[in-house]
């Protein structure tokens, strides 16, 4: 790179929810906004986590300057921990309440990390090539910044995720400081694209404050919620929604018991005593109880699934419960969240979702005319959407174009590409390695796509598992082949086909015996010969396992 040049790229983020990794570099310093995780898709079996591929950020461990964090999401910051066992990041600067969220995360891996940096907008920070300070946005998690990087080439914005609430609960988006930087000049504007193809302006949190007032006030039994632990504004707002109604409070769910510590801890909540645990509950009436919980998407282990299903050790459903979600779906989680709603039918509680009662929850993300907003306040040269799937970027793109920018200085881009700036010109002229890197349990990259299809495989056609018994000196097979199988056929009602699977398989050993025996070649030759044979005979594909015995007499 040139000493005049910025390069701008993501690892993750682009044509998906989540996994948001931003890097900035010039030809002396190089720095990572946001590590965030990506919650996987039904297809993902078995998988907790999908993380950036961070090859490209070993290879120049030397010009890192330090993690940049724009507020405490888990598809901001849930991939921190990974991040710090593959590469040595000098310091993170991240905001209060997304500090606390970190190091409750490095408490829980047990790692020991002591350089990270609270940041607010009064921050400046500065290294060889480039600067970087902060805006105030406005989000549903208290200390939400847009991160402002001074380059050679310019200054470059990402917002962040971000809206712009004129009622908020928390401090309003900064728009002076944001309409200052846009009279200074800026370059590149990167900007949050999760609600581009939703019209019109969104909800205020205030609004939701009202909403939720009037169930509390019309509600005479126990009220179960169920919401985001990381939507701390909406915490905050159900604790004084329940002291006006001279209600108590008991948290369920680990990640809900964090976001509760965290709140008191910097006095967003100031009374604890609202705050109660389950086995004080039988000392208050119904309808002085209030139960707020994690599994709101749905989450199968998550508290509310385990209280619809029952199985909850302190909480049993009663019969005139309200149980409200105080959210709305992510994309992917509707079919486990109506399974969760027809369960709390059948127990005979009343239920109440955003559908159904206006205004219980409001998305923390821009909609299109906030989104023309922050674009005419910041009149950017060049324009970058990032932060949604492929239709969103594409669609934030448009109004871009709507609002001044020239169609050739916006860049819909993949993960990866990479955009380099001059003073003239910014241009996609390459690429680096940028993929997904799934987390099965402790296992980081040792689950590949190999093994997911096979896992895909397993779950579709089931297993089968032949044991083989041969004397390879005598070259001869001791008995028939023993037929297993795992979702694939029961055994005991299919004789016929097993019998003709043992053929087939002692046929194949026979074979080999006499042409020349070999322990690898004979495993490859059953699976070869046999995936099609099973496959003519029931249509199915089960995976092979050939177990081979061999036995010298």
């Amino acid at each position: 790179m040139k000493n005049e040049d910025t390069a701008v790229f993501a690892l993750g983020g682009l044509g998906e929810i989540g996994k948001n990794m931003y890097v900035i570099e010039t030809n002396n310093d190089l720095i990572i906004i946001d590590a965030g995780v990506m919650f996987p898709e039904d297809d993902l079996l078995g998988i907790d986590y999908v993380i950036q591929d961070i090859t490209y950020l070993i290879q120049k461990q030397n010009k890192i300057r330090g993690l940049f964090i724009t507020h405490g999401h888990e598809d901001h910051i849930g991939g921190i921990t990974f991040l710090l066992q593959s590469i040595n990041i000098p310091k993170i600067y991240a905001p209060r309440i997304a500090s606390d969220l970190i190091i409750k995360k490095l408490e829980d891996k047990s790692m020991k990390y002591d350089n990270i940096e609270i940041v607010d907008n009064k921050s400046f920070i500065k290294f060889n090539s480039m600067s970087v300070e902060f805006i105030n946005t406005t989000h549903s998690i208290p200390d939400s910044y847009a991160i402002v990087v001074h380059t050679p080439v310019g200054i470059i914005m990402t917002s962040g995720d971000f809206k712009f609430d004129l009622t908020p609960i928390g401090p309003m988006a900064d728009i002076h400081k944001m309409a200052e930087l846009g009279k200074k000049g800026v370059k590149l504007l990167m900007a949050d694209s999760t609600n581009a193809l939703v019209e019109g302006f969104s909800k205020s949190e205030s609004s939701v404050d009202e909403a939720l007032g009037d169930v509390f006030a019309k509600v005479r039994s126990r009220i179960i919620i169920a919401t985001f632990a990381s939507n701390i504004y909406r915490i905050k707002h159900i604790v004084e929604t329940c002291r006006k109604n001279d209600r108590k409070i008991i948290t369920f769910g680990r990640s809900m018991e964090n976001a509760k510590e965290i709140a008191l801890k910097n006095n967003l909540i100031q009374d604890s005593t609202i705050f109660i645990d389950a086995n004080s509950a039988k000392d208050y009436k119904k309808d002085e109880i209030c139960i707020l919980c994690t599994g709101s998407q749905g989450e199968p282990l998550a508290a509310l699934s385990r209280i619809a299903n029952g199985t909850h050790k302190q909480i049993q459903l009663l019969p005139d419960d309200v149980v409200i979600f105080s959210s709305s779906p992510i994309p992917g989680n509707r079919a486990s969240i109506n399974k969760i709603i027809n369960k709390l039918y059948l127990k005979g509680v009343k239920v109440v979702t955003n559908t159904e009662l206006a205004d219980i929850h409001t998305s923390g993300h821009a909609k299109q005319e906030e989104l023309k907003w922050l674009l005419r306040i910041i009149k950017p040269e060049y324009f970058m959407p990032v932060h949604g799937e492929y239709r969103m970027l594409k669609k934030h793109r448009d109004l871009a174009i709507m609002c001044d920018v020239l169609p050739e200085n916006v860049f819909v881009m993949k993960n990866g590409d990479v955009l380099d700036i001059t003073k003239d010109k910014a241009e996609v002229t390459r690429r680096v390695q940028a993929g997904d890197v799934y987390v099965d349990g402790s296992r980081v990259g040792d689950v590949g796509s190999v093994v997911i299809k096979d896992r895909k495989l397993m779950s579709n056609d089931g297993i089968l598992v032949t044991i083989i018994n041969i004397n390879p000196i005598k070259k001869e097979l001791l008995i028939k082949p023993n037929i297993t199988t795992r979702g694939f056929i029961l055994v005991n009602e299919n004789g016929e086909l097993i019998h003709e699977i043992e053929k087939k398989v002692s046929d194949i050993v026979k074979t080999s015996l006499q042409t020349g025996y070999n322990y690898i070649n004979l495993k490859n030759q059953i699976i070869l010969e046999l995936n099609p044979f099973i496959n003519n005979l029931t249509g199915r594909r089960p995976i092979i396992l050939p177990v081979i015995m061999e036995v010298k007499r």
